[in-house]
């Protein structure tokens, strides 16, 4: 297992455990980060922690790394299965998505999804 790919589970395995800081220690101070809610970006760890924070307060997401590629780009691409609830328990959304990431020095620079998602259609 590559390095980029243990820390992209790590990721995963951060996000799912709602351990913020763990998982904003993995990427850069100036991170481009996806907001699937609204089909931005955020910038800066700051705005992922306000994003999160946001997110976990109207919805409880659970993303699980299926597969994980090194695309011709250099991107490492994930299929995920991704799981969405509301604050009670029942599913919003099933959905298996792609997810890319940039690396650069150990770090996360950017995250971006591939190809579309159902989140931003998820009421919140």
């Amino acid at each position: 297992m590559s390095n980029d790919e243990q820390l992209i589970r790590s990721l995963y395995d951060g996000f799912n455990r709602r351990d913020i800081d763990a998982v904003l220690a993995a990427m850069a101070d100036d991170v481009a980060w996806a907001n699937g809610m609204e089909g931005t970006h955020v910038h800066g760890r700051e705005a992922v922690r306000e994003y999160w924070t946001y997110q976990w307060s109207v919805i409880d997401p659970a993303v699980t790394p299926l597969a994980i590629e090194r695309a011709a780009d250099g991107a490492t691409v994930v299929e995920v299965h991704q799981v969405v609830r509301d604050l009670e328990g029942e599913v919003l959304l099933d959905e298996v998505i792609h997810h890319a990431f940039r690396v650069r020095d150990g770090l996360v620079t950017r995250f971006d999804i591939v190809g579309p998602s159902q989140l931003k259609q998820v009421p919140h």
